[in-house]
């Protein structure tokens, strides 16, 4: 607000404030260098202020909603993993790197999320896990939204990973770390990247990939398999769901093929298939 916000409409009345003043201040703000993310937060902020508005009387009229944000473009593309590929990681993974790829592929959790997970916080009689701490630089604190404050149903592969590095640690009272270095301090998600995440990588054949990259193929992998958005977004944690779809529901040409190829089945079933090699003579 005091940053971006007051400066350009500090002097203003709510009701005087229109469309296209709000449009060209999102534009300016990209054409400086400022993020889409950090942009359309700007937006959001500003449509929560007239909501808010609205509601106690002080205005009819919603400009932000007629605001349109231009195209998100992706500095570097996303990364994600297939199925496939992911089996192959957790493979190549030693402990506690395959416990936690295994997790953060099952589950979607931030690493920050696996990093502040304690013992307390998983239920095995339910297979559930309670996400309510974060971690990050070995800096705790809440989950950064409501949404991100949330329960995971856990399958029986991912309890039963928790159930065996149980067993292989030495604390596992209520409030010891699940993921926890030999002083019972907080990984640093970093040096587990570099040190054996992204080695398991290469022993595995596979680009290099970050933590974050988990958690894409996670959401991604809901989506191949047809999971509705709404069960997603809430396994993910996010506020908006427009963050779901856009930022983790990625394509991939393994999965457009399938889609084609269900869909000729189901349109034209005696059609037989297509031969890439067959030959075609003109006449």
């Amino acid at each position: 607000m005091r940053k971006h916000l007051l400066p350009r409409f500090g002097n203003s009345r709510l009701r005087d404030i229109r469309r296209a003043e709000i449009q060209q201040c999102l534009i300016s703000k990209l054409q400086q260098g400022f993020a889409w993310e950090t942009t359309n937060h700007l937006r959001n902020v500003m449509s929560k202020i007239f909501t808010t508005a609205i509601s106690w009387d002080y205005l009819r009229d919603h400009p932000v909603r007629g605001v349109i944000m231009p195209e998100r473009q992706l500095k570097h593309p996303h990364l994600f993993l297939t199925m496939e590929e992911s089996r192959r990681l957790i493979d190549a993974c030693d402990e506690p790197a395959r416990t936690l790829v295994l997790l953060a592929v099952m589950t979607g959790l931030r690493i920050g999320e696996l990093m502040a997970l304690r013992w307390s916080r998983i239920d095995f009689s339910a297979a559930t896990l309670r996400v309510v701490e974060t971690c990050s630089d070995g800096h705790f604190g809440t989950p950064k939204t409501k949404a991100s404050r949330r329960e995971i149903p856990l399958s029986t592969l991912a309890a039963d990973a928790l159930l065996a590095h149980h067993a292989r640690c030495p604390d596992v009272s209520p409030m010891a770390l699940v993921f926890a270095t030999r002083k019972k301090t907080a990984h640093l998600s970093s040096n587990l990247r570099r040190r054996q995440l992204q080695p398991a990588c290469a022993r595995a054949g596979l680009p290099k990939i970050t933590w974050h990259s988990l958690r894409h193929t996670h959401g991604t992998l809901l989506h191949h398999l047809g999971t509705p958005l709404k069960v997603a977004q809430a396994q993910l944690g996010h506020s908006e769901m427009s963050t779901t779809l856009e930022v983790y529901t990625h394509s991939s040409s393994t999965a457009q093929r399938q889609a084609v190829d269900q869909l000729q089945s189901h349109l034209f079933p005696n059609v037989p298939n297509f031969r890439p090699n067959t030959r075609v003579t003109r006449g």
